[in-house]
């Protein structure tokens, strides 16, 4: 029988020794193996863009495709900035978040001040949401008028690049004695650690942050841990990390999807949470992939794979 299988990995702010000794003695009591660990640099986060694969959605527009490549809607932009899109990109006046601290000499700290004053209730607008993690502000900068994307992810970037190392987990459990659900809720906790069960990892951190090593109170965006949210997440979240030891022709998960029908390209393709066509019978015609399957255990969820694939 297959096990579930996800990748765990400790948020820098809270990787601390004592941190790492309550992850293994909670997955120890609950029936999870850890199947493989170590540490991530922050440098090679960095120089490799793991954090920002693993954000794709978001990051893609910030730090991985430049602007001029970037699905902007042509209209949409001129209707809430007043200026032809193909014009701005003609005359440079466009960058993705990373680009544009160079163009303007900004360091991150800069740009996100900069980031936080454009508004979409300014009137004029100098933001606007395109879709789903997709924004766009607009600066005006010695009197040029400059615009980006998604610069808030900028800063949660950086708390996982330079210095800022993290400890991660490849783990398995069974899902008659554990489900995914279960796994995510119970074991982890929830999102925001104020509300997380005080027996889950992302309770007990908030609980204990002083005595973990922490130097300061976590909060939803640094809640100590992270987990995959489905067993597809996390073969996603293992061929982006732990590149050297886990692809799509050696993963278990994804090999099981391949034994289906799902074409490996299909997978790669999917490994980075694209808009899909939902089956017949679902409440929406289309969505997040990562949605479709989020908190399913193993077989349901290469059912609903299947499915989405002849959709």
């Amino acid at each position: 029988m297959v096990k579930q299988s996800a990748f765990v990995f400790i948020k820098p702010h809270a990787n601390t020794d004592k941190m790492k000794e309550l992850v293994k003695d909670k997955f120890g009591k609950v029936g999870i193996t850890v199947v493989k660990e170590g540490p991530i640099k922050g440098t090679t986060i960095d120089s490799e863009k793991l954090i920002d694969q693993h954000y794709y959605a978001i990051a893609s527009k910030a730090t991985i495709l430049p602007a001029n490549e970037l699905p902007v809607p042509a209209d949409k932009f001129k209707e809430t900035f007043g200026e032809e899109w193909q014009t701005v990109i003609d005359e440079k006046r466009v960058f993705n978040a990373l680009d544009i601290q160079t163009a303007l000499g900004w360091d991150t700290a800069k740009l996100n001040v900069e980031w936080d004053k454009t508004s979409d209730k300014a009137s004029p607008k100098t933001r606007v949401k395109f879709g789903g993690g997709f924004y766009c502000g607009k600066f005006d900068v010695d009197g040029k008028t400059y615009y980006t994307f998604n610069a808030f992810f900028t800063t949660m970037r950086g708390k996982f690049c330079g210095e800022n190392n993290i400890h991660y987990y490849v783990v398995e459990f069974d899902s008659g004695t554990l489900a995914w659900a279960d796994f995510r809720g119970k074991v982890l906790g929830p999102t925001d650690p104020a509300a997380a069960p005080d027996d889950s990892l992302r309770g007990m951190c908030f609980k204990t942050w002083k005595d973990l090593g922490l130097t300061a109170e976590p909060n939803t965006g640094d809640n100590a841990v992270h987990a995959s949210a489905s067993p597809f997440e996390g073969m996603a979240e293992r061929t982006n990390w732990l590149k050297t030891d886990y692809s799509l022709e050696t993963d278990e998960f994804a090999q099981i999807l391949v034994s289906k029908g799902i074409p490996a390209d299909t997978i790669k393709a999917w490994s980075v949470d694209p808009q899909v066509k939902y089956p017949a019978g679902s409440e929406k015609e289309k969505g997040s992939l990562f949605d479709a399957v989020e908190d399913m255990d193993l077989d349901a969820c290469v059912e609903k794979l299947v499915a989405i694939n002849a959709a």
